[in-house]
């Protein structure tokens, strides 16, 4: 079985430019929440060196010389975008891994009868005609070829623009290319290791594939003996169709000012509590404990600092976004002192199990969930909007609300901000 990688191009940038046509080709960031750091980088803005990660309070100097524009992220609009871009996808093959927000493995099980280069010269058209978007697609026997053929393709190392199929090039030719990639190209090869495999001298994927597997095993996993075997054209990951639950959902932010009281604190407690306990429900879970946690800003030395964190054991295990927040904040209660300049808060749902399969206690009283109701609540934040029907903790205006100045609309999920034409 062969596997291809389609991924994303700068991808949140890419959103942004396919309703701002005048962002093409001029530098463009987006930035995290409260716009403190750079999550993603056009090519142009990468030319000039920022790293993924750096502080923009740190490159404002850099942004107006060369006149950098940044976004403020819209996770709206760039989750839309990717169900969009995955459902076109999908349709190229019977079998897909959604493996993030911008890349899919697809299966190639009984399509190697095709031109693999045309198939995925036409996967790259559709989504850049109904969509705007561009992608690169890497074509190999292994997942970790995929993806290294994916990195070819955007960097045209194979001499082809936007495709990379290893299985067209000869065994020579592949070798003089993976003498050319750094090791630290490799999926699951991180800086850590980067540098203790070049203790060894293996500094480039060549060096990485042709090296002693077994020897490889003992002094580091079993994960990287998996990476080599792959490499060498032995498939040792499957494609993974239906992804697993999560063990842990977290939902935490930092605030876009500090807050001082405790109803504000409880207000952003039951708002992450809200979207942690929609995405157990979309998985189909229930959370057996709550945990919660505060915290004052840690770089902020001329500032009192506090933080803590507690679990809550409930008495029965649910989805029900009522009897959590309730949780929470019995645990927030517990937790909150006044005098300090709280900056970040979250929640934690633990012990998940598959709902319908939890046990019950013999004495003890049932604790009534309402499962038709948060349908109802689900069915319409999902229509028209996060928070259109919300628990009254979460408040209404929220000073402490992340900052986000340089919003874009929400060009696709919300009737009062779709594009015009005129």
């Amino acid at each position: 079985m062969s596997f291809a990688l389609i991924d994303g191009n700068n991808f949140y940038v890419s959103c942004e430019r396919v309703f701002n046509p005048r962002l093409e080709g001029r530098p463009v960031v987006v930035l995290s929440n409260n716009d403190g750091c750079v999550v993603a980088r056009s090519n142009e803005v990468k030319a000039l060196g920022v790293k993924m990660g750096e502080p923009w309070f740190k490159l404002r100097d850099l942004a107006r010389r060369h006149r950098i524009i940044a976004q403020s992220s819209n996770y709206t609009l760039y989750a839309d975008m990717s169900n969009r871009m995955m459902a076109i996808l999908g349709s190229y093959s019977p079998q897909q891994e959604i493996y993030s927000i911008d890349e899919c493995f697809l299966g190639l099980d009984g399509l190697e009868h095709l031109d693999l280069m045309a198939w995925g010269q036409r996967m790259r058209q559709q989504v850049k005609h109904w969509l705007g978007l561009p992608v690169c697609v890497g074509i190999g026997a292994t997942k970790t070829l995929a993806k290294l053929a994916n990195h070819c393709a955007k960097k045209a190392l194979a001499g082809q623009d936007g495709v990379c199929d290893f299985g067209r090039l000869a065994a020579t030719e592949l070798d003089d290319l993976l003498a050319r990639i750094p090791v630290s190209e490799v999926w699951g090869v991180g800086r850590k290791l980067t540098g203790k495999l070049a203790a060894r001298n293996i500094t480039t994927v060549l060096d990485l594939r042709d090296a002693d597997a077994r020897t490889l095993r003992d002094a580091f996993s079993v994960m990287l003996e998996r990476t080599v075997q792959e490499l060498r054209g032995t498939s040792c990951m499957e494609l993974e169709e239906l992804a697993p639950a999560k063990k842990q959902i977290v939902s935490s932010r930092a605030f876009g000012a500090y807050v001082h009281t405790l109803i504000e604190l409880e207000e952003a407690v039951s708002l992450y509590m809200a979207r942690a306990a929609e995405k157990l429900r979309h998985q189909h879970s229930v959370a057996g404990a709550v945990q919660v946690f505060i915290r004052t800003n840690p770089f902020k030395d001329d500032h009192p600092q506090y933080q803590a964190g507690v679990t809550v054991p409930l008495p029965s295990p649910t989805a029900d976004t009522r009897r959590l927040t309730h949780a929470a904040l019995i645990g927030l209660k517990h937790l909150f002192k006044p005098g300090y300049a709280y900056q970040k808060a979250g929640v934690m749902l633990m012990e998940l199990r598959e709902a319908g399969h939890e046990q019950g206690m013999l004495f003890a009283e049932p604790v009534p969930d309402r499962p038709r109701l948060m349908d109802v609540i689900d069915r319409a934040n999902e229509r028209w909007g996060h928070g259109t029907l919300r628990l009254a903790s979460e408040g209404v205006d929220k000073a402490w609300h992340m900052k986000r100045g340089n919003l874009s609309p929400a060009w696709t999920t919300n009737w009062n901000e779709l594009p015009q034409v005129r």
